[in-house]
């Protein structure tokens, strides 16, 4: 899985009609900045309202997940999410000048060559996981649905559908490596029974169902009177039902295609939760009620886990930026060049690594007999983070030089020694104006704050 952010090199359109609303639309990817996530916007309607793809906002789960915000809604999201979670993309925007995305194939696939013509852009940031901390559970008694979810360092799904079916049957579908999802889900193609079609057709939905974007399960005897009802019901002059027992002469793409087309909707709906996954995903019977109830739930998970303010650190991930890097930037150097990586950078956040160790040059000094990390520099370490993230604001920060100008209200919780690691973090705590940026600052060792402070920094533009 990456460890980077990650959005699309170039503005691509894909072009084609909506599966539910039989609306014609031109969607089109466009880059995003990080932590941009995944956002839709109606460009067709005034004011061009943005809608973010977030749990929260779906409105309606008839045959597909539908959101809203803003005044704008945008039907049948599912296809378009998978196809980006399944090429690890974190940050795009997806303009649409119509209600509903295009059916396309009736997959994730055409979204995905579309994409990969123009390819993807590393971003330097750290992807932003969630990763399941204990087991979820969701279980719908009444559709004898069951999905949960695992901790695993890693994002794997199964899915087991079971429709009481003689032609359909019991069927599974594994996706074990999300680098596999490409090749092994996404062209996998929508789906619905023959004894659904009449219905959904009544319901003023499927007016863009096509026999090339959809497979129809028949799982009846059917006459040829009715046949011919349902030719006129979808616009064509014939149709017929093969021994596979799919309607006309749809050639199935997998024997389980019907699963992993389940699987494909299941990961198009938990890109809800609005940060990738590692976790181990067990459904079955799933459907897009209980993949929306179950990503409520991985989200409720989410923000509870977000009320803690320590940062996560994991050494094994490539850091953001490492001591060379840091020095491409900084003007600092040794003995004074006091943190050693930068694991996390945006627009607003800021989060660096300290190694304390007793070989350093202070210690031989300050508290020989009980070597205690000087307070001092653990402002100074925190300012050096500081001035990475308000460089970070700048295009050219190699012209720039940040300095200290102000601390406020800073405290030191605990001592730290050598042998701790030390976690700083600096939030920008309002807008930078003529230069000049307010930071909240926190030093974390062991998942305890050992010193916290609010410090103002200037940045100022070299001498020619």
């Amino acid at each position: 899985m990456n460890d980077k952010q990650h959005t699309i090199k170039a503005p691509v359109t894909v072009s084609g009609i909506g599966l539910h609303t039989g609306v014609s639309a031109n969607m089109t990817f466009c880059p995003a900045p990080v932590n941009h996530g995944f956002k839709f916007q109606r460009i067709d309607l005034p004011g061009q309202p943005v809608v973010d793809a977030d749990v929260d906002n779906v409105v309606d789960l008839s045959r597909g997940t539908t959101i809203e915000q803003n005044g704008a809604r945008v039907n049948t999201v599912e296809h378009t999410l998978a196809a980006l979670v399944g090429l690890q993309i974190d940050n795009v925007m997806i303009q649409l000048d119509g209600p509903e995305p295009p059916i396309m194939d009736g997959s994730s696939y055409e979204f995905i060559k579309a994409i990969m013509e123009v390819g993807l852009e590393e971003q330097n940031a750290l992807r932003n996981y969630f990763e399941i901390p204990e087991e979820i559970r969701f279980v719908d008694n009444g559709r004898a649905v069951e999905i949960a979810a695992l901790p695993l360092n890693d994002y794997r799904l199964t899915v087991m559908v079971d429709y009481n079916s003689p032609v359909l049957g019991s069927q599974h579908a594994s996706l074990t490596d999300i680098s596999h999802f490409t090749a092994e889900i996404s062209s996998s193609r929508t789906f619905c029974f023959l004894h659904e079609l009449e219905a959904l057709y009544k319901s003023n939905l499927i007016k863009g169902g096509d026999l090339s974007n959809a497979i129809v399960v028949v799982d009846r005897v059917v006459s040829d009177e009715e046949l011919t009802e349902l030719a006129t019901m979808l616009g064509k002059p014939k149709v017929a039902v093969k021994k596979e027992g799919i309607l006309n002469n749809v050639d199935l793409r997998y024997k389980n295609e019907p699963a992993r087309h389940k699987l494909l909707d299941l990961v198009g709906d938990l890109a809800l939760v609005g940060r990738p996954l590692k976790g181990q995903i067990l459904a079955a019977r799933p459907g897009h009620a209980a993949n929306v109830a179950f990503a409520k739930k991985i989200k409720k998970k989410m923000m509870e886990a977000n009320t803690s303010p320590v940062p996560s650190y994991d050494p094994n991930r490539e850091p953001v930026m490492d001591i060379n890097q840091i020095m491409q930037v900084l003007p600092h150097r040794y003995p004074f060049l006091l943190i050693d990586k930068v694991i996390h950078l945006d627009s607003t956040t800021v989060t660096s690594i300290k190694n304390v160790t007793i070989n350093e040059p202070f210690f031989t000094g300050h508290y020989p007999g009980n070597p205690v990390f000087p307070g001092v520099l653990q402002v100074e370490a925190m300012a050096q983070t500081g001035g990475i993230l308000v460089l970070n604001t700048v295009p050219d920060p190699e012209n720039y030089t940040p300095y200290f100008i102000g601390i406020e209200n800073c405290r030191f919780r605990k001592m730290v020694k050598p042998g701790d690691t030390i976690i700083f973090r600096c939030q920008l705590l309002s807008p930078i104006k003529r230069g000049i940026a307010k930071m909240k600052g926190q030093a974390f060792v062991n998942g305890k704050v050992v010193m916290e402070a609010e410090m103002s920094a200037a940045i100022v533009r070299k001498e020619a």
